[in-house]
């Protein structure tokens, strides 16, 4: 018999010795998932150049590259977090993982644009079954009590992928074709694969919900049409253009259907019940926000630093490290300030420099000093240290262990879904106040070409290129048309930071709640 001060621990006994081990299996899983776009946000520049250098990419096209693996992984991560739950979170782990790297090779060797989209969306497939997987796992293997350093460490982890990603992506492209950026991802999955059937136990929900496949289709399809009418309107240079209006109002119309749909639903792909908790709608609203900003900002700052500045890919892998190495120190110590001041104190001052930040890159110039820069990357990264860490344990602590699979879905929905939107808004912003900027200057071009080279600097900058020397008039009219395109995009971000720190501000709360007790003793379904 059990004595009644031994401690009450659901966690086996031999899972429970080996979690740190597991923990680093779950980050090179998620290391995976992270080094992918943080690989490609080095190398859209180089796709977007003409074969055999790239596959000739437009911004539109390059912004749906990145969006069609979001839309997918987020229009699925719901569903993936309870076929998790169903199925067992090892099992789904290793099938996303499998996908992922098939998705991979497919579109290391893509040969148009089209091709490329569509393999990331495969990606985007595998990616979705595990980001929530780790996290549940996670939440499974360590006691309540080591959960926020476990989370921390497990956030850490995404600061060294986005220190690694660049540079490799850098060092690739110069020393190899563009495809090499993906193909990477092979051997990695083949490790991680490994080690996780020999470390990770299996874990599920013993009362899981159930797949509700209409409403997935209802929110991939609305988000679909709501992302393509915001980079069709950038495209065009006209948010009022029908076909414009008619698409993003058919998304939000779809959208809403799908919100009506989950709330009538016995099985709900989102139980809408979770909004009623302020504190867990603050803090997903918050991720969405962040993420909205900062992919946004990603997105044109590699175009600042290559197509203006003139640094390599390699070169501007380097110069995102203070922003990867911030958050590498910064997350697995963030509990400390939140320990100290609470949720809402560190969470708000973060986003407030994650505002500031943003707001920086509106300053830059041609020939702004590069350790500036690095200073702001480097802040960045600690804001954002101090953001995702804390509401990371927020929205996981708000729900029993046994739903961890849900609760990680759904912040990752949130993450994905505010990332997929910056791109496309942020991007439209840079599209239009680019085109509007250079317009004037490309009169002289043929209407065919006209066009065309005012999508983007890189496109005007490939249309003087084969100009030759009566191109070369054009290239400080675009540097010049995208830095004010820069600047006004910044200012937005900075904008939609400062909103996020008005939410957290409101309804976080001041310090970290009190563990929940689960209704009963649930059983943890566990095995090795």
């Amino acid at each position: 018999m059990t004595s009644p001060a031994a401690p009450a621990t659901r966690i086996p006994e031999a899972v429970h010795r080996r979690r740190w081990a597991i923990l680093g299996v779950l980050m090179l899983s998620l290391l995976i998932v992270v080094l992918d776009n943080s690989i490609l946000n080095v190398a859209i520049k180089t796709i977007s150049t003409p074969a055999p250098t790239g596959l000739g990419a437009t911004q539109s096209q390059l912004e749906w590259a990145i969006n069609a693996y979001t839309l997918v992984f987020a229009g699925l991560l719901f569903s993936a977090g309870i076929l998790g739950d169903r199925l067992g979170r090892k099992k789904v782990l290793l099938g996303g993982l499998a996908v992922f790297g098939v998705g991979s090779a497919l579109a290391a060797f893509s040969g148009s644009p089209g091709q490329l989209i569509a393999f990331r969306a495969v990606m985007g497939l595998g990616a979705a079954f595990v980001m929530p997987a780790t996290l549940a796992v996670l939440m499974n293997v360590f006691e309540r009590e080591e959960q926020p350093k476990a989370i921390g460490i497990w956030a850490g982890g995404v600061g060294l992928a986005i220190a690694i990603g660049p540079i490799t992506g850098g060092f690739l492209l110069d020393h190899f074709w563009w495809g090499s950026v993906f193909l990477i991802n092979v051997p990695i999955v083949l490790l991680a694969l490994a080690l996780m059937l020999w470390l990770v136990p299996d874990s599920r929900d013993p009362k899981p919900g159930r797949i509700d496949p209409v409403g997935v289709v209802l929110s991939v399809v609305g988000l679909v049409l709501l992302v393509y009418g915001i980079i069709k309107g950038g495209q065009l240079a006209d948010f009022t253009d029908p076909t414009v209006l008619g698409t993003i109002g058919a998304g939000l119309v779809v959208l809403a259907a799908f919100v009506v749909f989950e709330k009538r639903s016995d099985h709900p792909s989102i139980d809408m019940g979770y909004f009623r908790n302020k504190v867990f709608s603050a803090a997903v609203v918050v991720i969405a926000l962040v993420f909205f900003a900062l992919m946004g900002v990603t997105f044109f700052s590699v175009f600042y630093t290559q197509s203006v500045r003139g640094y390599s890919p390699l070169e501007t892998g380097l110069l995102m490290l203070p922003l990867a190495a911030a958050q590498m120190i910064f997350a697995p110590r963030a509990r400390l300030l939140v320990d100290r001041f609470g949720n809402r104190a560190t969470t708000t001052a973060a986003m407030l420099l994650i505002a500031a930040t943003l707001a920086a890159f509106a300053t830059f110039e041609a020939d702004t000093p590069i350790w500036i820069l690095e200073v702001v990357f480097f802040l960045m990264g600690a804001a954002m240290a101090h953001i995702m860490t804390p509401i990371s344990v927020v929205i996981m602590q708000a729900l029993p262990r046994e739903k961890a699979g849900s609760a990680s879905a759904l912040s990752n929905t949130f993450r994905q879904v505010g990332g997929a939107l910056g791109i496309a808004v942020l991007g439209s912003v840079l599209s239009t106040a680019y085109r509007n900027g250079i317009k004037d200057r490309l009169t002289a071009l043929p209407p065919d070409v006209r066009h065309t080279a005012g999508e983007s600097i890189e496109a005007t900058l490939g249309v003087a290129a084969r100009l030759g020397p009566r191109g070369e008039a054009l290239v400080g009219p675009a540097h010049e048309a995208f830095l004010n395109a820069m600047h006004v995009t910044a200012l937005w971000g900075a904008g939609v930071a400062v909103v996020g720190a008005v939410v957290v501000a409101l309804f976080l709360p001041g310090r970290t709640a009190a563990p929940q007790k689960d209704e009963g003793e649930r059983e943890l379904v566990a095995s090795e």
